[in-house]
């Protein structure tokens, strides 16, 4: 029977906990944050309180320390910051292997994609820690947690510098409007966040929006090195549709294009097409969606 480790900081796990019960066997959530989480649809839940003004990377040795004992066992953890922190600690200290950007996972072995997502390689492992996108957070209820108390690495969080907006969760996004060069300048994006406030949806962006001219943060990058997501909706604005960006979301159900290039190879994918100016196109759609 194949036991399964979830390590996170919040209840953002939902994927993570779906992924446990298609494994099987047994599942311990390892919750690294100020108060114990409520996780549904797991066996057990350790928490592990953080102490004030201390960063949750911090507890990297502690987290390796719990799974001492899980060599041959999964590990999967969200693709965040301190969970990637958690990762590097467990694979390091029970000598396993990290596989990233799975896009299914088995007692024993992976799905991969490879080359920007032209083909997926199968790979077989005994025991892996597995870095994917943790999903929406879980439903209230679930074991009653465990404390374990420890001491962390001499870490201190001297000042903290609150950033523009929250991060973006697009894991767990359901509508996705993502921009892509079409657009001339960062104050021309409101359209799409119009367009997104119309649909109740989050807002995303191809690599050069985000590692070119930084209009939008990295964690909004959808692409062969950035997110992968499979919304319902996925409408793509100004976007021509290379490989190393469609990889990243080639999981929608339903692409919208709009793009003034009718030979856009984003319109090979889409579901729905427009080929037109996205600056008369998005503004009408948000109107008629008002």
């Amino acid at each position: 029977m194949t036991n399964t480790w979830i390590l996170t900081t919040d209840e953002s796990i939902g994927a993570l906990v779906e992924t446990a019960a298609s494994i099987g066997g047994t599942s311990t959530v390892v919750a690294v944050a100020p108060s114990a989480p409520s996780v549904t649809g797991v066996d057990r839940i350790i928490h592990v309180p953080v102490a004030e003004n201390t960063p949750a990377e911090a507890y990297a040795g502690v987290v390796a320390g719990l799974l001492a004992d899980a060599g041959s066992d999964v590990v999967l953890t969200a693709n965040r910051p301190a969970e990637r922190a958690f990762a590097g600690a467990v694979a390091a200290a029970l000598a396993l292997p990290i596989i990233v950007g799975a896009t299914s996972v088995g007692a024993d072995t992976a799905e991969v994609a490879r080359y920007g997502g032209l083909t997926n390689e199968t790979v077989e492992f005994n025991g892996a820690v597995l870095v994917l996108d943790g999903g929406a957070a879980t439903q209230a209820g679930g074991p009653a947690p465990e404390t374990h108390e420890a001491a962390p690495m001499g870490a201190t969080v001297v000042s903290a510098q609150p950033a523009s907006s929250g991060p973006a969760n697009l894991a767990a996004a359901r509508r996705i409007v993502s921009c892509g060069r079409g657009f001339k300048s960062e104050e021309d994006l409101a359209i799409a966040r119009s367009l997104a406030d119309a649909l109740g949806a989050e807002t995303a962006c191809s690599r050069p929006l985000a590692e070119g001219t930084a209009w939008m943060t990295k964690d909004r990058y959808i692409g062969v090195s950035g997110m992968r997501v499979s919304p319902d909706l996925y409408i793509a604005l100004g976007i021509s549709g290379q490989v190393q960006h469609t990889s990243g979301m080639a999981g929608s159900k339903i692409v919208v294009a709009v793009n003034t290039d009718a030979n856009a190879p984003i319109f090979r994918i889409a579901d729905y097409g427009i080929v037109g100016d996205i600056y008369e196109v998005v503004p009408a759609l948000a109107a008629a969606l008002a």
